[in-house]
């Protein structure tokens, strides 16, 4: 395992891994299927991350999950943001938005997110590929690039 800068974990349900230069696999489940405007809604806050604070390689959310590729970014006060911050708030702005319209008590989303550092580059293709693959296999589309809750900004 190769060292990494700033190394720390923290822990809350699940362990939670920080380094600074890494790329990071986050997964969080649905506590329901998410209908069509629900995961539209979902990949358009988790999206106003990008580019900001976040720099997605691959973003997918699925009826029954959500998965996402990426690199934290540097904030203007100098440090990194936390993937967490980013994460956890756009979900919760995306569950606003769905509880407004469904009327439900509670957002569809858990509320902790898995995430684990990509260890080296086969890792990362390998996951990078499970994702891309993910909704053929969920039979949302027959070819990967005709998913409209897919962002993809390029091949490993």
């Amino acid at each position: 395992m190769a060292a990494w800068k700033n190394f720390s974990i923290w822990r809350g349900r699940l362990p939670h891994w920080r380094a600074e230069n890494v790329t990071y696999y986050v997964t969080f489940r649905h506590k329901r299927s998410l209908e069509d405007s629900e995961r539209t809604a979902l990949v358009s806050r988790l999206l106003k991350c990008d580019g900001r604070k976040l720099d997605y390689a691959i973003l997918c959310v699925l009826p029954e999950k959500t998965e996402m590729v990426f690199t934290v970014m540097d904030a203007a006060s100098g440090g990194k943001y936390e993937l967490s911050d980013a994460v956890e708030k756009a979900k919760a702005k995306a569950g606003k938005d769905i509880i407004k319209k469904s009327k439900e008590r509670w957002p569809p989303f858990y509320f902790e997110s898995y995430d684990r550092i990509i260890r080296d580059d086969e890792e990362y293709e390998q996951t990078w590929t499970l994702i891309l693959d993910g909704a053929a296999e969920a039979g949302m589309c027959d070819d990967p690039s005709e998913y409209e809750h897919l962002h993809v900004k390029g091949a490993p």
